[in-house]
């Protein structure tokens, strides 16, 4: 039996909805007359399209899927930055820019098609419980798990609530279960230790609202280990970024003054200016920021600012390239908009988009062991290669001729759980930033 079409009043509210969305989208109420009716035709075939998909389409299809899918494309087309959210992706969102959740405490991959522990976070239900690294969790709750996103939302719930989880680990002849009482849980963003005397190493992993503050504190940890600091590596290898206060208030906790960064956009309210402010803390020692293709947005923001105001040195591979701002609006029903607002600019005024950050001292990742075996390595996606990306302001070309294969090999130190300092002195961009920090400090002392 054939749908029924749709009527001319569910119609009529598509191109109106279509049309506040445009509006919204690409301003175009200001725009001219004849643009305006350029727009309402365009508009009107697409309520055509619908209406005939919906009466002659070989399968049924849902009017509203139809229209989540239109706008998704269209906004997608933008750049790939750019998308529509839907309400279990913006909730991911906030929960990943916010920093905590409740759950059981693992991070988990899929690994030869099962969802794999890769590490539990100290601490946690599933810490304290004994879940260990390697295990593959097959059921939740008695309920068969394979897709890493279902296995992350059976897993999650209030705190306090009961979940049961069993898993198959090498050496047990049978499946374990755990019977876990949920908490919150917070993400790790930052992590840090003493590799030397009065050499620290701190990873960042992700931007979050609490990134900075967790860095201070962890930097002050660790000073309180040292009578006094020689220097710091700071790494932001693959930290694909995150909230761009993140990377301001990073930038502003090792500049006593100049600016960070700007953006600049089609509205006013999109164009500021970033300055460093004077702070009470005395951070002055030398850094090394450890940068790779993986490095994207606000990792670049705050190699850049540091680049720019000779406050460190940057070492590695050239970054992803994306300089580019997004805003997040809630929309109704739990949906919400990512846009490209604004391009950002170094404090010399480089737009590194589809460029990237270039180091002071190019050092591609090895491991350093007793045959000195170049990791294997594989060339890593960039700014550049997406789809659509939005190009520099500059109209000069780009020819980047230095493949960056610095990859995620194996061999690189995992981004959880506690750091793992033996493995730090065979990674030879971590080695470099401290042969270089030592032979400053040793020239300085003899001056």
């Amino acid at each position: 039996m054939a749908r029924k079409q749709p009527s001319k009043k569910s119609l009529k509210q598509i191109i109106v909805a279509a049309v506040v969305f445009w509006a919204v989208v690409t301003g175009f109420l200001g725009e001219s007359m004849a643009d305006n009716e350029a727009v309402y035709k365009g508009l009107k075939t697409f309520a055509d399209v619908i209406e005939m998909i919906e009466k002659s389409y070989v399968d049924p299809v849902e009017s509203e899927k139809l229209i989540q899918d239109a706008i998704q494309g269209m906004v997608s087309s933008l750049d790939p930055h750019s998308s529509l959210l839907e309400p279990s992706d913006y909730e991911e969102l906030r929960i990943d820019t916010q920093g905590k959740f409740t759950g059981i405490g693992v991070s988990i991959s899929i690994k030869d098609g099962f969802v794999t522990v890769v590490a539990p976070i100290e601490g946690t239900p599933a810490f304290e419980a004994g879940i260990k690294a390697g295990d593959r969790i097959i059921r939740v709750d008695g309920q068969p798990v394979k897709k890493l996103k279902e296995a992350v939302k059976m897993m999650r719930g209030p705190k306090g609530t009961d979940v049961k989880v069993t898993i198959v680990r090498d050496g047990l002849t049978e499946p374990k279960d755990f019977d876990l009482k949920r908490d919150v849980i917070p993400i790790q963003s930052v992590r840090g230790a003493t590799i030397a005397p009065g050499y620290a190493y701190v990873q960042i992993t992700h931007f979050r609202d609490q990134t900075t503050s967790d860095l201070e504190e962890t930097l002050e940890k660790i000073e309180k280990e040292n009578t006094s600091m020689k220097g710091l590596i700071l790494d932001l290898r693959d930290n694909p970024g995150g909230v761009l206060p993140g990377a301001i208030q990073m930038s502003d906790l090792f500049l006593k003054n100049g600016n960070i960064l700007s953006i600049k956009g089609r509205l006013k309210q999109h164009t500021k200016s970033y300055e460093a402010h004077d702070e009470a803390s005395d951070r002055t020692y030398p850094m090394v920021v450890l940068i790779n293709g993986g490095s994207a947005s606000a990792s670049e923001i705050v190699a850049g600012a540091l680049q720019d105001n000779n406050r460190a040195i940057i070492l590695g591979t050239t970054s992803f390239g994306k300089g580019s701002v997004q805003t997040v609006e809630a929309l109704r029903d739990g949906y919400a908009l990512k846009l490209t607002i604004a391009r950002y600019y170094t404090p010399s005024g480089r737009s590194i988009q589809a460029k990237g950050i270039e180091p002071d001292i190019s050092v591609p990742f090895m491991v350093i062991d007793r045959t000195a075996k170049l990791a294997e390595n594989r060339p890593m996606l960039k700014e550049k290669d997406l789809q659509n990306h939005l190009e520099a302001e500059s109209a000069e070309d780009n020819d980047d001729t230095s493949s960056d294969k610095n990859s995620k090999s194996p061999r690189r130190q995992p981004r959880t759980g506690p750091l793992d300092t033996e493995r730090l002195k065979t990674d030879s961009q971590v080695m470099r930033g401290l042969d270089i920090l030592m032979g400053y400090n040793i020239l300085r002392a003899g001056e």
